[in-house]
């Protein structure tokens, strides 16, 4: 967990200032409940937002993520309609593999697509380094941000190391990642190698938006669902953990999440430490496992985000009060939660709701004492 002092931060960064470090984000990241729920959304930079489409109009997804003043812009834009304790930066997580020189494009209605495939140790051999300098567009669209945000934190993020080879070996979206897992098995060396590389852009990525101003850190780790525990905790987890450890020595408060994590969320919060050490501050869990049951399988040390199931926000409204006060009452048994979906925005989401939704959430104080009707509150509750 991240107890360390932020003195290898710049004195100007908003956690030395303390313009972000009593934030109810930070305090909820670190172990503290605020008085106020923190809730911010995956994706909550993005498509359900007109005023986004309007911004993104003959301007493709990667030339967004690179242009400082859109990224700027369209990372403010939730935060200012919503109301959200957080801003998420606006980027991809293939933008350091682009940075480092990978063909890659982002296919409408598709997703990332490689122009060729990293399948063999020559391919891996071949991967260049993300020099410091391709990174000014990521350090500037950051201090844009953070300077307007004023003491709402910001959040940076980069994608799991496997994650981003999954892409570079099945050369775009996968459903079951086979190839990708074969090479895991097949060349051992090969995959090592080429999850050394990831993690190393990848935690680049992240330390270059930390030290522009981010004052969280989330590692995102989109297809980990495909693994088995056995291979997560061999093949994985450790070059997981190298990538977090880009940001270690700063101090900033580490969230770790997964979609389909729920046979390796306790090694996603140890980072496959055979000691069982929590290793980050915070672990996301998707819609399909209760917050009061993460809990069990986590430990009491750690904070949880998470995890409204992102199709209820366009359920009737009553339906949707009922499961975010459910979520948050279950989310009562941890140290503290941080509301947040179960996984991204959809694109269809009326904007409105996720208003009405973060001011339900402000006005349920620290969370902690809801009743589910049977008389008990969150915590008794959560350990009948």
């Amino acid at each position: 967990m991240t107890d360390a002092p932020t003195s290898a931060l710049p004195d100007t960064h908003p956690l030395v200032t303390g313009r972000t470090a009593q934030s109810p984000l930070v305090r909820a990241l670190r172990g503290d409940r605020p008085e106020t729920l923190p809730v911010w959304f995956m994706r909550q930079a993005g498509r359900s937002l007109p005023e986004y489409r309007d911004l993104r109009v003959g301007t493709a997804m990667l030339d967004a993520c690179l242009d400082p003043a859109l990224a700027s812009e369209i990372t403010l834009q939730p935060v200012r309609r919503h109301g959200v304790d957080a801003g998420i930066f606006f980027s991809d997580i293939v933008v350091p593999i682009k940075l480092a020189g990978v063909d890659v494009e982002i296919v409408p209605g598709r997703g990332p697509v490689l122009g060729s495939p990293i399948r063999t140790a020559a391919d891996v051999a071949a991967l260049a380094p993300l020099e410091p300098d391709a990174l000014a567009p990521i350090t500037e669209a950051v201090q844009r941000t953070v300077e307007q945000l004023g003491d709402t934190p910001l959040i940076g993020f980069a994608g799991a190391p496997f994650t981003l080879a999954a892409y570079l070996v099945e050369g775009g979206p996968s459903k079951d990642h086979i190839r990708a897992r074969t090479l895991m098995h097949a060349d051992p060396e090969t995959w090592a190698r080429l999850l050394d590389w990831a993690a190393g852009v990848s935690g680049a990525f992240l330390r270059a938006q930390v030290t522009a101003g981010a004052s969280a850190a989330q590692l995102f780790d989109s297809w980990v669902g495909s693994l088995s525990r056995a291979d997560y905790v061999a093949s994985v987890a450790p070059h997981s953990a190298t990538a977090l450890g880009h940001v270690a020595d700063l101090g900033v408060p580490r969230i770790h999440f997964g979609v389909g994590s729920g046979e390796v969320l306790h090694e996603m919060t140890t980072l496959g430490d055979p000691s069982d050490t929590v290793a980050v501050d915070a672990v996301g869990v998707d819609w399909r496992i209760p917050l009061d049951d993460a809990v069990r399988r986590v430990g009491p040390g750690v904070t949880l985000q998470g995890n409204i199931d992102p199709p209820m926000l366009s359920a009737p409204w009553a339906v949707l009060e009922a499961h975010v006060r459910d979520v948050v009452r279950r989310g009562g048994a941890a140290r503290a939660h941080v509301v947040n979906l179960g996984h991204g925005v959809p694109p269809e989401t009326d904007p409105t709701v996720l208003t009405r939704v973060v001011e339900l959430l402000h006005s349920l104080g620290d969370g902690t004492g809801l009743d589910d009707g049977t008389g008990l509150g969150t915590t008794e509750g959560a350990a009948a």
